[in-house]
């Protein structure tokens, strides 16, 4: 699993080759991905958003009880 800080790097690189134009691009490790379209390298980028909105949420921290005596 990458880290949050990889994630961004990697949304970062995409999100600049799409700006670009760049249907083939070069990850950090040497990888090469070819994109057919446009939505497809939308699609990417919000599966990377979705990934990092994963990573990066905080638990719920406190828990309300309702209790009554059922009278």
């Amino acid at each position: 699993m990458a880290t949050v800080a990889e994630l961004q790097k990697m949304r970062a690189d995409l999100l600049a080759a799409r700006a670009g134009g760049v249907r083939r691009f070069r990850d950090q490790n040497g990888e090469e991905v070819e994109y057919r379209s446009d939505s497809e390298m939308a699609r990417a980028l919000a599966a990377l958003d979705a990934e990092i909105a994963a990573q990066t949420a905080r638990p719920a921290s406190t828990i309300h009880f309702n209790m009554s005596k059922g009278i």
